[in-house]
């Protein structure tokens, strides 16, 4: 959050103010209301642009959250209205706000300890936020502090708040049982939490290299990877050297990311996609491998068609080597698209550059032709 605007309003007979913490828009104005609030006021407030500054009970609060958000179920059938649809219903209970104090001390009855997980993420306060986002905030403290337990690595993997946790792990089942070219060098694009670049050093990677391009994601891979020897470099895709490895989980869905959550599901016109594959012939070592772990979700949804794809990865001037498959271990989803989700499949893409036989065999690039340690700045 880089730019925290001020928001005033009248209270008690004095005007208070706080910075607005928050991705969404300003409200028009500001009311202040407790427990005697019900969720259908509420709602007729929101879409009228107004904010509810809540002074009641904190778990009230969450009541009437709850119950808004039952109200405001989007009905779209369409994959991109329902999306609209969502990112309107998420605007209109994030006019829900709580107030936290100089210390992100929140002030409300029944109030959980928020301090040390809103200050680690938010800026100094008195602050202005959705409840919605405060309990985003405490989920990734959650998240970050217990941990997440990933079998293949046998450890626990610390998500920060706006990295995307690795909740389902069938891609890592995939990458970790991938016939394995021994790379010298491996590279993990766009690492997020590191557990990739974690992975590919586990399973035997002598020098592996994770980027990402959002800071955060940085900061985050770094912290779980430290003591394993992998550089994490802030950087757009690949850095300026090769390897015999490149192993990328781009988003998973074109589409415009309404949150930094967001944007490791949603990639803007499949650029991460493009880049990756249009950039991996230049960042391979001679008899290098890319793998390109991909849901068919798009496909199945709509939004990208088999042959767009492989027609990518032909103009990149890579062929497909072998691709293997798996189906996701998730929860059946009884929302809209259901169907879709049951029917998904995550694939493994083995890549390399065309002019090398398309077989399914591996081993290991020619004696002298593999990449030494990427000297970098």
């Amino acid at each position: 959050m880089e730019h925290h605007p001020l928001v005033s309003w009248p209270e008690h007979g004095l005007i208070r103010s706080a910075r607005w913490a928050s991705r969404h828009r300003l409200p028009e104005s500001l009311v202040t209301a407790g427990d005697e609030l019900r969720a259908d006021h509420f709602v007729r407030w929101a879409r009228r642009g107004r904010a509810v500054l809540w002074r009641g009970d904190h778990r009230t609060a969450r009541q009437v959250l709850a119950a808004a958000k039952r109200r405001l179920e989007p009905r779209a059938t369409g994959f991109r209205e329902h999306r609209l649809a969502t990112a309107r219903r998420a605007h209109l209970l994030s006019r829900l706000v709580v107030e936290l104090d100089a210390g992100h001390r929140l002030a409300l009855r029944h109030g959980p300890d928020v301090a040390d997980a809103c200050g680690q993420v938010l800026p100094a306060g008195p602050l202005l936020i959705p409840l919605t986002e405060l309990l985003g905030v405490l989920g990734a403290h959650r998240w970050r502090t217990e941990g997440l337990r990933v079998p293949v690595l046998d450890r626990r993997i610390h998500p920060h708040h706006g990295v995307f946790a690795p909740t389902r792990q069938e891609y890592l089942d995939l990458v970790a049982g991938a016939p394995w070219p021994d790379p010298v060098t491996a590279f993990d694009i766009g690492t997020g939490t590191g557990v990739l670049a974690l992975l590919l050093a586990h399973r035997g990677a002598r020098h592996v290299v994770a980027t990402d391009v959002e800071p955060r994601a940085v900061a985050c891979a770094r912290e779980n990877t430290a003591g394993h020897g992998i550089e994490v470099l802030r950087t757009d895709l690949f850095p300026p050297c090769r390897a015999d490895l490149v192993v990328c989980n781009p988003p998973w869905l074109p589409g415009v990311p309404g949150s930094s959550l967001d944007a490791a599901v949603y990639d803007p016109g499949s650029a991460m996609l493009r880049g990756f594959l249009h950039g991996l012939p230049h960042h391979l070592t001679p008899g290098g491998e890319g793998w390109l772990v991909l849901s068919d979700l798009a496909e199945r949804l709509g939004l990208r068609t088999r042959d767009e794809l492989t027609g990518t990865i032909a103009a990149a001037g890579l062929t497909v080597l072998d691709r293997l498959d798996v189906r996701p271990r998730h929860r059946t989803d009884r929302g809209p698209f259901a169907a879709q989700r049951a029917a998904e499949v995550v694939s493994l893409w083995r890549l390399a550059v065309a002019d090398r036989p398309a077989t399914p065999g591996v081993g290991p690039p020619a004696a002298g032709t593999r990449a030494v340690r990427c000297r970098l700045p």
